[in-house]
């Protein structure tokens, strides 16, 4: 393609009309109120306006339950339990955190504090840092990674 058909296709994309532009107006419109973003306000408006503003606020804003009190004890009860029962941590995770803070992975996790340090004293200094610590990030995961990895198939089988 030479730059010739380029400004060709740009011509023709930018000289035709939408074919949607002189499509008229779907639905009925009402000619006895303003249209949106008109200064005017028919009297039925005035007169809502005024009926709000002189309605006192409610304190307590939001949705009340249309229930009785049992059922939002019910309720409560059933939030409680939810609570109780705690999901089992993924092993994954678990082998993962304790490897990046193991000897193993102790050089990856130290250049990446450093990075960190360096980084976030840098956005304090100038508002903006200069570099960031994502391959140190990663570095630091292969390790943990690598290292779990040999722990998690052997919980698994």
């Amino acid at each position: 393609m030479g730059i010739s058909d380029f400004f060709s296709d740009v011509w023709d994309t930018f000289s035709h009309p939408s074919p949607d532009a002189d499509a008229p107006p779907q639905g009925g419109s009402s000619t006895e109120t303003p249209s949106a973003g008109t200064p005017s306000e028919s009297k039925e408006e005035k007169d809502v306006n005024k009926a709000d503003a002189a309605a006192p606020a409610e304190s307590d804003a939001g949705h009340k339950p249309s229930g009785d009190a049992s059922e939002a004890s019910a309720d409560a009860d059933e939030e409680e339990e939810e609570e109780e029962e705690e999901e089992e941590k993924d092993p994954k995770d678990v082998f993962e955190e304790e490897c990046a803070n193991s000897k193993q992975c102790a050089p990856a996790k130290h250049h990446y504090d450093e990075c960190v340090q360096r980084v976030t004293s840098q956005f304090e200094e100038h508002g903006k840092a200069d570099e960031d610590c994502v391959e140190e990030f990663f570095h630091l995961t292969h390790c943990a990674t690598q290292c779990a990895a040999p722990k998690l198939f052997a919980t698994l089988k």
